[in-house]
């Protein structure tokens, strides 16, 4: 969402929106009370959801139509917006037909958990970020994270979340990165779809975004993404495909940019109103039965974009209102249309729950929330080096740790912008009242301290803040062990202009290092960062942004009551100089950190192209093994406390399955993420490089093994073909390979298709 509203005006609008949801739910109390049972045809349940939008349509005016088409504003956080009657004060609000039983639609920002619920003086779960989740490479971990989100807003009153982001990390730089699940369209699609499933089993309508090729913040409103229509059928549209058929939502939200997707494109479009992504492809060639709304101000048409596909402006009405209205009296709009976007959010009312099974506001209980989060925190984390075996820590060795920086001694990070759910407290390091401030940095009151001394209550364990290098590295010295957290926050409305970690981190981690060679480091961050200090320490733990309970997670890795299971879903790169574009497109130094890049030039911002032919499909690890490029860290990498050995590939080449066995040669439990690569024939003109076609979670006892059967996803072994426009699997000699990375596959078979 883009961010339109001051600081102030926020503030105020807590009290607002707490205000707008005892209103609303005093209302809707009262219409339960005052309006009398009908027998309206369209409550049959036994009828199809499509036929019972169409009879509800048949009841309809013209009036009560256009408000389908559009949200009533931004509620109080907006200026000189009213709130509407029924909003509960979140992201959007469209308004309902109470005379036909029809409610109208609460949206809410819920990424990573429900925002904006301080203003209702009660908390939401913050789970860890969908790119940490995506490291789980398990499907029933993003359902719960998607369950836990359903469940929340249903409790809150909400019957929509409009989170669901899948968009491919293009540019590890990319601010969103954090609310995304990664680099491969398999895994992005996979994890993101169930995520969604879990949100629509509650009976709340979900949401799948930013169609499409929303890959970085700096000019997101202003600029054009170039690229082969084959190239985008295999990459960035193909992770939406996926997610889309796995969940089915009910609603999927288009960009703020623009595209150039070539053929059939022959000039820039906006998302919203580009009639081949919403019209040919998903609509037609996806079939999605849904209806497509706006990101927030994404709206920049009336005709053009009503009839390109787009069903939904949010939040206002500036162009599906009044002059929609007029559009369709003119003639330039046919009524059909207007009855087919009202009756797809109609249908996706009854297909979920929503008219059948309102949301009943009642207490969230936290307690099941964090439970869950650290759950999900559990499989995410991930172990990037473990010289001489330093983890994990053994609480009846361990002496003396130095705590070192990040505030590790109060709290964890989250990630920003719409996507921040509100700290219990107002956060454990700058507290206040209400809500989140827009790109406020907000720590959450989960201490890695706290729970590092209840593992080890013998040791003498001190903390230093980090910034003075020298006395952190003084306090290293006299300690046994040394554990340095660094961050790299992320938000929405900003890219960070480089992978190094900022603030002076890497000094400090370097310092620490030298003066005490046993020395992990952990990463809170919301995507890669760079590590040239990777070889003087002895322990790195990716930790993400690991959410309310990823303090005690984190802390159950490092002594080793639970097997680090996390696998990378995006390639961690040396530097910027290995990513297809070194800088960052439309980024300058006249661009000031802090605030919507396109609003921070000293300039007026001049639309510019990013050119995403140069890697085309190539994302990530494809681009890096093409290129001949050896990453930090491989896609898919990850480190456990015990070994795998894998054998005995064999390929069922009619049922498109790769059979192997994995084995646990280590002395502990774990859990190995098995994982299947495809290359393509040569006749393809992509056979130098790998796509991944499966993979299987495998938990061992030591000494275990297990024979896995993986299927290989059709669309990930099939290359577009634009004349046909169809996904085919070419004729050929396909290698099949399996491993624990993208880079570690010591497997190999062929699989020959006729």
């Amino acid at each position: 969402m883009m961010q339109l509203f001051s600081v102030k005006r926020l503030l105020l609008c807590a009290g607002a929106a707490c205000f707008a949801m005892t209103l609303a739910a005093s209302a809707q109390s009262s219409a339960a009370q005052q309006t009398p049972a009908h027998n309206w045809p369209w409550m049959n349940k036994s009828l199809s959801p499509d036929r019972r939008a169409d009879l509800v349509i048949q009841q309809m005016t013209f009036d009560e139509k256009f408000n389908f088409v559009h949200g009533t504003g931004w509620n109080g956080l907006r200026e000189n917006a009213a709130i509407p009657t029924g909003s509960l004060g979140g992201a959007g609000y469209v308004e309902g037909v109470p005379r036909l039983g029809i409610p109208g639609i609460n949206m809410a920002d819920s990424a990573v958990g429900v925002r904006l619920s301080g203003a209702g003086s009660h908390y939401a779960t913050l789970l860890p970020s969908v790119l940490g989740a995506a490291s789980s490479w398990d499907p029933r971990a993003l359902f719960l994270f998607g369950d836990v989100i359903g469940r929340e807003l249903r409790e809150t009153g909400y019957n929509m979340s409009i989170g669901g982001g899948v968009d491919l990390a293009r540019d590890p730089r990319n601010g969103r990165n954090f609310e995304y699940a990664g680099e491969d369209p398999l895994l992005a699609g996979t994890m993101v779809g169930n995520l969604a499933k879990g949100v629509q089993s509650n009976q709340v309508m979900g949401d799948i975004k930013h169609y499409a090729f929303n890959d970085q913040e700096t000019g997101r409103t202003i600029y054009n993404a170039e690229i082969t229509q084959r190239a985008a059928r295999e990459s960035d549209l193909l992770a939406f495909q996926i997610a889309i058929q796995t969940a089915h939502p009910a609603g999927v939200m288009c960009s703020y940019n623009k595209e150039t997707v070539t053929p059939p494109d022959t000039s820039p479009d906006w998302s919203c109103q580009n009639d081949y992504l919403l019209n040919q492809v998903l609509k037609k060639d996806w079939d999605f039965q849904g209806f497509v709304l706006s990101d927030w101000g994404g709206t920049h048409s009336t005709v053009h974009a009503f009839l390109s596909g787009l069903d939904q402006e949010e939040p206002g009405s500036m162009y599906l209102g009044d002059p929609l209205k007029k559009a369709i009296q003119d003639g330039q709009v046919p009524m059909s249309r207007l009855n087919d976007a009202v009756h797809r959010v109609l249908r996706e009312m009854f297909a979920n729950g929503i008219i059948d099974n309102p949301p009943q506001t009642e207490e969230i209980n936290p307690f099941l929330g964090r439970r869950d989060a650290e759950h999900i925190a559990d499989e995410s984390i991930v172990l990037l080096r473990n010289e001489d075996h330093i983890l994990p820590l053994s609480a009846e060795s361990v002496r003396s740790i130095a705590l070192i920086g990040a505030h590790a001694d109060v709290a964890v990070l989250s990630g920003g912008g719409s996507a921040q759910v509100d700290a219990p407290g107002g956060g454990a390091v700058h507290p206040h009242p209400g809500s989140a401030h827009w790109l406020e940095h907000v720590w959450f009151p989960d201490s890695p301290e706290r729970y590092i001394r209840r593992h080890d209550p013998t040791a003498d364990i001190q903390f230093n803040e980090g910034t003075d290098v020298q006395a952190a590295a003084a306090l290293a010295a006299k300690s046994q062990f040394a554990i340095v957290f660094v961050q790299q926050w992320m938000s929405e409305g900003m890219d960070r202009p480089s992978i190094e970690l900022p603030r002076s981190q890497d000094a400090l981690v370097e310092a620490v290092a030298k003066a005490n060679p046993h020395t992990v480091v952990v990463i809170e961050s919301g995507g890669p960062v760079a590590m040239p200090w990777v070889d003087q320490v002895q322990g790195i733990v990716e930790a993400w942004f690991p959410g309310i309970g990823g303090a005690q997670s984190l802390t159950n890795i490092l002594f080793g009551d639970v097997d680090p299971s996390g696998r990378l879903p995006i390639t961690f790169p040396k530097d910027d100089a290995q990513l297809p574009h070194p800088q960052v497109p439309g980024l300058s130094p006249q661009t000031e950190p802090g605030g919507l890049p396109e609003n921070a030039y000293h300039h007026k911002p001049v639309p510019f192209d990013v050119n995403y032919n140069i890697e085309g499909a190539r994302v990530g690890y494809k681009w890096f093994e093409s290129e001949h490029k050896t990453p930090l860290y491989p896609f898919g990498f990850g480190l456990s406390y015990t070994t795998y050995s894998f054998s005995g590939l064999s390929v069922d080449e009619a049922q498109r399955t790769a059979t192997f066995t994995v084995r646990n040669t280590g002395s502990r439990a774990g859990t190995e993420v098995a994982q299947v690569y495809a290359i393509l024939p040569a006749s393809t003109g992509e056979n130098t490089w790998k796509r991944l076609v499966g993979w299987e979670r495998v938990t061992l006892g030591p000494g275990e093994s297990q024979t896995v059967t993986v299927p290989m996803n059709k669309l990930t072994l099939s290359i577009f073909d634009v004349g046909k426009n169809a996904f085919e699997m070419p004729p050929g000699d396909y290698t099949i390979v399996a491993g624990s990375s993208s880079e570690d596959t010591p497997l190999r078979a062929t699989m020959h298709v006729e």
